[in-house]
């Protein structure tokens, strides 16, 4: 089981839970990524209060992040469990502590970044 941060309608911070989620395995040319951090951005804001319409409702919040690979999907070959990455441009969701992230999406993280 993991957790992520979602909402069901649009308003203030109120709208905001936190919820349980059953990581589900990687696609075919995704990676699925334990996030050690994400990146907070004023758009998140805009998506929460509705002023930019999410596509679907729940949705989560977050397009970016950084962690570890936990699983790989079917033809990922640059990537391996247990590499540090980092992640960006993704849809909707980051806000979790299990994201799912394409691999052309997801680069190794340089080993001077400390999670």
């Amino acid at each position: 089981m993991s957790k992520r941060i979602q909402l069901a309608n649009t308003g203030g911070s109120e709208v905001l839970e936190w919820v349980d989620v059953e990581p589900a395995a990687p696609a075919a040319g995704e990676v699925r990524i334990a996030n050690k951090a994400v990146g907070l951005n004023f758009i998140d804001i805009y998506f929460r209060t509705g002023l930019y319409p999410a596509p679907a409702m729940p949705t989560g919040l977050g397009t970016e992040g950084a962690g570890i690979v936990d699983a790989v999907g079917e033809g990922v070959t640059h990537l391996k469990v247990g590499d540090r990455v980092a992640y960006a441009q993704g849809p909707l969701g980051a806000y979790r502590r299990t994201a799912h992230a394409a691999c052309v999406q997801s680069r190794q993280a340089p080993g001077f970044y400390r999670f």
